[in-house]
């Protein structure tokens, strides 16, 4: 073989050699890249799956509710006042709904159907009595709301009239006792009614009569008839503290006490004669004239009758009634027995009330100046 033919060759495969390197280091650098590629890239089910989103993750399908603000235990009591709270649960579980049907249709598995039955069930205890009970409790239960106690308790003694027989027995610093007895009528609802107080006996105070208009928005009107002299007068506002015959009421404490006439604080809970009371402070409005310038009652928490009632001029209680013998007459819890403590002269005076009747039959004729001359 010659020398050129043999130098032909050698070229031929240095040639093919290279070539075949050159394709091999593209392959490779091919093939490497599009591996790269695929590594670095998410599968499809990956890329089809929504980005997160920035509220609170679903339940686990244990048959829990859906939202875990349910399962906060803020979240199961019921809003105040039901609206506020409502309308946000609401919105959020359209909001949860609506993306549960979207995540059904990319794919993904919506909460399943126990999460609706505790919703429901959620919904059902929060609308029960027991839940109703928390979220608003009844006005005797609620200790802060002193108005509100006072209103219920003028409610209980509602009735379209009212008649008893009463004993009264004044007692002296030095305990002497001396006796009268009136009847009483009252017509009408509270803040306007009429009344007519009425002496039977002894006979020096027979027939001495009290008449009283009652008003929603100011002091009563008073008339006093006394049959020894034929005359009757009107009691002067200045005349309303002093005592009435004899004994230890002022005029003014034979009116009525209407809740709409005084402004309410709550003073605290105390024990009156071994039950439990909520203790009231009541202050006359302006357009209430009065002697006192507060008075502090106490109202019973079984049965909101009246268990005490302090009368104050300026910081000193002059004044002290109190209620026993409460018995329920035709539906109206009534204390049959009043003790007016006049505390700065040391006396008092017991009316026992008997014969109580409650919405019988009476005439408007008889609340006149008229029928107190002529009984």
């Amino acid at each position: 073989m010659s020398k050129e033919r043999t130098n032909v060759i050698w070229t031929v495969i240095l040639t093919s050699c290279v070539t075949a390197i050159v394709i091999v280091a593209a392959g490779w650098f091919a093939a490497s890249r599009y591996l790269g590629q695929q590594t670095a890239s998410a599968p499809p089910e990956v890329v089809a799956a929504p980005a997160p989103r920035h509220r609170t993750p679903q339940a686990p399908k244990n048959g829990s509710a859906r939202s875990g603000r349910q399962d906060s235990p803020s979240s199961k009591a019921p809003a105040p006042g039901g609206a506020p709270g409502a309308a946000e649960n609401d919105t959020g579980r359209g909001r949860e709904d609506s993306e549960a049907a979207s995540a059904a249709g990319r794919g993904i598995v919506a909460p399943p159907p126990e999460a609706d039955t505790g919703r429901g069930r959620e919904e059902s205890e929060a609308s029960s009595p027991a839940a109703q009970a928390v979220a608003a409790p009844p006005a005797g239960e609620n200790h802060d709301d002193a108005r509100t106690i006072m209103q219920e308790a003028q409610r209980r003694t509602e009735a379209r009239s009212y008649q008893y027989e009463g004993l009264l027995q004044s007692f002296d610093a030095k305990n002497k006792i001396t006796e009268k007895r009136w009847t009483f009528e009252r017509v009408g609802s509270h803040g306007q009614s009429k009344a007519v107080l009425r002496f039977t006996t002894p006979a020096e105070v027979k027939g001495v009569a009290l008449l009283i208009f009652n008003h929603p928005d100011r002091a009563s009107d008073q008339w006093m008839w006394t049959p020894a002299i034929e005359r009757d007068r009107r009691i002067a506002l200045q005349d309303r503290s002093t005592r009435f015959f004899g004994t230890d009421f002022s005029f003014e404490d034979l009116e009525e006490r209407d809740v709409d006439q005084y402004d309410y604080s709550m003073l605290g809970n105390e024990t009156i004669g071994g039950v439990g009371c909520w203790k009231i402070q009541t202050t006359p409005k302006q357009s209430r004239s009065s002697q006192y310038s507060r008075s502090t009652v106490w109202i019973r928490k079984d049965n909101y009758a009246p268990a005490q009632l302090d009368n104050f001029v300026r910081d000193e209680v002059v004044r002290r009634l109190t209620y026993s013998s409460i018995e329920n007459i035709q539906g109206i819890w009534t204390a049959r027995q009043l003790e007016m403590a006049e505390l700065r002269h040391g006396s008092r005076t017991r009316l026992t009330l008997q014969q109580v009747k409650y919405s019988v039959p009476v005439k408007d004729e008889d609340f006149t100046l008229q029928a107190i001359r002529h009984p």
